[in-house]
């Protein structure tokens, strides 16, 4: 066995899971990437992943790699800089471990990631919400279950990793109504409730009698919902809203557009970014000013309070036709 094995199987169980505590999501997206790069590596080498050395993984093949994600396997940008983040955590951690190695681990981290557009976030306006809670059919148990869950994700803003993890000892109806979600990076907060919001989930909690520690929002069989799951039922009730919302037809939805709707409703609403950025267990305020960059009624309010500058409108008029032939002479 080489020296890369040992120090890929240390980096998963010293690193990750004893240094970092790293959160299943993340030690699954490594995982992938480092199954991909061995399985790419040994295509051009026709070593057996196993036999691989740190030497075999230099700049020149990282770098090959990473074109492959994009020409071959057609991923994005921010794809391609996410799995160049992982080589890059592995190889430092390799250099405490392979000092003998530091050329080639200098070259490698120092592969920059790749710049990209940054297009606007995309949400739903008012009518869109309205017609998209409509779609469910609650005459039903799986409508009245989604109804819940459309509602609380657009009222919250909760990812949908947090939705999934969801338990009925989360939701703490009465005064002061609120939901905990254990968040992104371990990080456990409270979201306040609506009143509209407490009362369809204490209708629901009724009906579901599930236990403190069962899925609040579970499937038939009673298991969590998984996030293909929550995609697929979205993109169901969008399908049947776009007869009376045809402005459905052509938004690209996902469970994070739900997300960005609560926190442009929040933004128009007037409340500060850094009460925004509390709220989505944002890392960083600076996370959430692209939602300043997409609110463009904020942009036309703030138009509006400007003193325009003097000037009035000009036009053009042609030169009269014997001035011009005696200012040409």
């Amino acid at each position: 066995m080489s020296a890369l094995a040992p120090t890929l199987q240390a980096f998963f169980t010293d690193r990750l899971a004893r240094q970092r505590h790293a959160s299943p999501h993340t030690v699954t997206a490594y995982r992938d990437t480092f199954r991909l790069l061995l399985g790419f590596t040994q295509t051009r080498t026709g070593k057996a992943p196993c036999q691989l050395d740190l030497g075999d993984l230099d700049a020149s093949v990282i770098s090959a790699f990473l074109d492959h994600l994009e020409r071959e396997r057609a991923n994005s940008a921010r794809t391609r800089n996410a799995r160049l983040a992982a080589i890059h955590s592995l190889f430092r951690y390799a250099a405490l471990r392979h000092p003998e190695h530091a050329a080639l681990i200098a070259r490698v981290l120092a592969i920059p990631a790749k710049r990209h557009e940054r297009a606007l976030v995309g949400f739903l306006d008012p009518p869109e919400v309205d017609a998209l809670l409509a779609a469910p059919d609650r005459s039903c148990w799986l409508g009245r279950r989604d109804h819940a869950l459309l509602l609380l994700a657009i009222q919250t803003g909760l990812r949908v990793s947090e939705l999934t993890h969801l338990t009925c000892g989360d939701v703490r109806l009465g005064a002061g109504a609120h939901i905990r979600c254990h968040g992104k990076g371990r990080k456990e907060r409270l979201t306040p409730l609506t009143t509209q919001t407490t009362t369809i989930l204490r209708t629901w909690l009724q009906e579901r009698h599930g236990g403190t520690g069962d899925p609040l929002f579970p499937t038939s069989r009673g298991t969590p919902l998984s996030r293909d799951a929550i995609t697929k039922l979205l993109t169901k009730h969008a399908t049947t809203a776009q007869p009376q919302c045809p402005s459905l037809t052509a938004r690209p939805l996902s469970p994070h557009t739900l997300r960005h709707t609560a926190a442009m409703r929040l933004l128009q609403a007037g409340v500060d970014t850094s009460v925004i950025a509390l709220w989505l267990g944002h890392e960083q305020v600076q996370t959430t000013q692209i939602y300043l960059h997409a609110d463009l009624t904020l942009k036309e309010r703030a138009l509006a309070r400007t003193t325009p500058g003097h000037t009035t409108p000009h036009r053009y008029r042609a030169p009269d036709s014997l001035l011009a032939f005696l200012d040409s002479l």
